[in-house]
């Protein structure tokens, strides 16, 4: 019989998150880990717990607007249970026998890479679902100001990139000196 390959937790669990490249969908890691990554996602997706079910069934029914969260999404070399890509937010559902190392690696690396990770707790979620849902708007809120706190200090930063380069029509740069104006008499 043939040993299986199972992941392992490096003795540094401190280390350093891979460096963001042009491969692999923009992190280090080779296509075929990739798609292995995405078919644990989805066997994940069809043996969901109960909180992942409840939560999950929850948002379906919320009117979130622009923001709204995929269930077991590959994030980098992560699988977190929810992610909201627009707020770069992950909604991590901690079950009982959770690696804590894993955990703390994982959510460092993707701290790193400007994804905020929630945890919440799998009883809490079956016990008080409208307790944690607050929890998530006021988390939400939260990411919602601190992205708009950057995008000010940013322009603040670089003033020159507040203008646009193209008019409202999208026909390439403005004009500033005397435009043709072509009558029809």
């Amino acid at each position: 019989m043939t040993d299986r390959k199972t992941l392992n937790l490096r003795d540094t669990v401190d280390a350093e998150p891979p460096a963001l490249k042009k491969k692999g969908r923009g992190w280090e890691i080779s296509d075929k880990r990739l798609d292995v990554l995405h078919d644990q996602a989805r066997d994940m997706k069809r043996h969901a717990s109960e909180a992942h079910k409840a939560l999950a069934e929850r948002f379906a029914k919320a009117d979130l607007g622009k923001y709204t969260f995929k269930r077991f999404a590959v994030v980098g070399s992560a699988i977190v249970d929810f992610n909201c890509h627009n707020l770069g937010m992950a909604i991590v559902i901690d079950e009982e026998g959770d690696n804590e190392a894993l955990n703390r690696r994982r959510d460092k690396s993707l701290e790193a890479v400007g994804v905020r990770v929630m945890h919440i707790k799998a009883a809490d979620i079956l016990e008080n679902i409208d307790e944690v849902l607050q929890r998530i708007t006021l988390g939400m809120r939260q990411r919602i100001a601190d992205k708009a706190e950057a995008r000010r200090q940013h322009f603040a930063e670089h003033p020159r990139q507040t203008k646009p380069r193209y008019d409202r029509d999208g026909n390439g740069p403005p004009r500033d000196g005397p435009r043709k104006t072509y009558r029809k008499d």
